[in-house]
């Protein structure tokens, strides 16, 4: 009973630390005034994934939490994929998406409108970083996070103990 215990906690931790990140990206945006860019919409998708994943598989019988700990470890390895995607074109390493400009969801109308839509739009590209800390960007973060997400997921899904002395 101890071990499916142990499983159950790591889903909830791996639902958690996914919550948190999210919630963090939020405050960026929301409180801060960050305007995401295409691929930080983008990264945001196997944490709003992983979320109710974490949550089901920590309510399921332990075989089946260790395969929802087994998935959640591939969706936050594809994280860690987007988050160094996202940081090379930051960096210049590679070429971002074509359409990585932060269009303004004009719709047909008339000049003046478009020209006021375009006085209120904040174009937001992917090839920069609008903040960094201790060097790395959101995306640079996000694939720490996500590895570390990762890693606990498998680490518990392979039965390996978290903890000192279990």
């Amino acid at each position: 009973m101890r071990f499916s215990l142990s499983l159950r906690q790591a889903a909830l931790a791996v639902a958690l630390g996914a919550a948190a990140t999210i919630g963090g990206a939020l405050v960026f945006e929301h409180v801060f005034g960050y305007v995401p860019c295409k691929l930080c919409l983008v990264q945001r998708n196997p944490y709003y994934i992983a979320i109710p994943l974490g949550i089901v598989a920590a309510l399921l019988p332990p075989r089946w939490t260790r395969a929802g700990l087994w998935l959640l470890a591939l969706v936050f390895l594809v994280s860690a994929g987007l988050g160094a995607y996202h940081s090379g074109v930051e960096w210049g390493f590679f070429a971002g998406p074509a359409d990585c400009g932060g269009g303004s969801g004009a719709g047909a109308g008339n000049v003046s409108d478009f020209l006021n839509q375009l006085q209120t739009t904040r174009v937001v590209s992917c090839t920069e970083a609008a903040w960094r800390f201790l060097g790395l960007s959101l995306a640079g973060w996000n694939v720490l996070i996500s590895l570390a997400l990762a890693a606990v997921a498998a680490k518990a899904a392979s039965g390996k103990s978290f903890f000192l002395g279990r």
